[in-house]
């Protein structure tokens, strides 16, 4: 069963943003090189760090399993931590590219 608690907000920040890229902003950032190199320079960063602090061996993070969809990949590290993530920094790239446009 997917958990409520995490999975859907995590689900729904992404279609969010996505969505605000779509419906409001159109900044072309999904369409940018740049944006897909800086979101595997996040990943770079947020794997080896998130897979640290959620490992099951010895979780500095802890995480109730009925919240989460239960999929830990990889190093442990729930999805849902990639999905907020995106949405996190999706979001505020969108917000500056459309504001630096509006100038």
């Amino acid at each position: 069963m997917i958990g409520l608690g995490y999975t859907v907000p995590a689900v729904v920040s992404v279609l969010a943003v996505i969505g605000l890229e779509f419906a409001l902003l159109h900044t072309g950032l999904f369409r940018r090189l740049a944006y897909w190199l800086s979101m595997v320079i996040v990943l770079g960063f947020q794997v080896p760090v998130d897979g640290w602090l959620t490992k099951r061996s010895a979780p500095i993070v802890l995480y109730n399993d009925r919240d989460t969809s239960g999929i830990r990949f990889p190093f442990d590290i729930p999805i849902e931590d990639f999905l907020f993530g995106f949405a996190m920094v999706t979001a505020v790239l969108l917000l500056w590219e459309y504001q630096r446009a509006h100038r």
